[in-house]
């Protein structure tokens, strides 16, 4: 059962995140999968018997409101969290796109993450779990607001004449490699729809930056035109060369360890917990080490 405690730490995440949309109550009702007189009773402070717990659950997971008491992950400003954000800047202010394939588990989602949480008109999507261009674009639209149980053709016209209407939104989407044919092509028809209006980012592993290449060379329809509108390049931070890289890694995950660890901590030491066969540092692990000290 959710604590009436729960319901308005849960409730305190949604009023800030309120301040960073744009759109109307009704709108951002949508965003959290509830009606808009709830949304409305809930905002006044009725907490009890307007929400189901699984609505409340479903509003801390969009919000990422942790449902015990672990302490909130704070933000390194790691060379992976300026180079993300300074790309995700420039892209939504001049409604452009770029993609990005690098490592896993180098900060490359928490920092996409966090720019959507803290910018107006910007999303972010886990394209691992909308894989089909109908949940992709329902996904898409319902972050926006926009009504998104319709019929498909009318959820994505809706969806275009929306994103017209806003102030340089952004669609940023991380696990990009996971995405089915025929989202990668929907991708490509909203990127014609909204042209100069919205910026798109696009994220994936080494794998992404393969799949995508391979489908270019054997003149998969699409790809080409695809690779085009995200700049003609792939993006990255870690260096190429593996002695550069482990440096990067390692000076990543120290300044980590020290912004979510208090003075007591030996960062060297966790830091050598966290170092996986490959020799380099997992970020990963590094809350899991974290916990065993707190």
């Amino acid at each position: 059962m959710i604590t009436n405690e729960l319901k308005s730490k849960i409730l305190a995440e949604a009023k800030n995140a309120r301040k960073n949309f744009t759109g109307s109550d009704a709108k951002f009702a949508v965003t959290l999968g509830i009606s808009a007189s709830q949304y409305s009773r809930v905002m006044s402070g009725q907490i009890d018997k307007v929400l189901s717990d699984a609505n409340w659950i479903s509003i801390a997971r969009k919000l990422n409101v942790a449902l015990n008491d672990a302490p909130r992950w704070e933000v390194a400003n790691t060379p992976v969290f300026q180079y993300i954000t300074a790309q995700l800047q420039k892209c939504q202010a001049e409604g452009i796109s770029s993609l990005l394939c690098d490592f896993s588990d180098i900060g490359k989602s928490f920092a996409a993450k966090h720019y959507a949480k803290n910018n107006k008109n910007a999303i972010y999507v886990d394209c691992s779990q909308v894989k089909s261009k109908q949940k992709l674009i329902r996904y898409i639209a319902k972050e926006f607001g926009v009504e998104n149980n319709g019929k498909y053709a009318e959820v994505y016209e809706d969806l275009v004449f929306y994103l017209k209407t806003l102030n340089h939104p952004i669609i940023i989407l991380d696990e990009a490699g996971d995405l089915q044919y025929d989202a990668f092509l929907e991708v490509k028809a909203l990127w014609n729809a909204t042209e100069n209006y919205c910026g798109f980012y696009m994220m994936g592993a080494d794998g992404l930056k393969e799949k995508m290449h391979r489908a270019i060379n054997n003149r998969k329809v699409g790809y080409t035109e695809i690779f085009s509108r995200f700049g003609k390049r792939y993006g990255r931070v870690i260096p190429i060369d593996k002695a550069e890289s482990d440096k990067l890694l390692h000076t990543t995950a120290a300044m980590i360890i020290k912004a979510n660890s208090s003075g007591n901590v030996d960062v060297n030491q966790l830091l050598r917990r966290t170092i996986g066969e490959d020799g380099r540092p997992s970020l990963r692990r590094i809350h899991t080490e974290l916990s065993k000290v707190s």
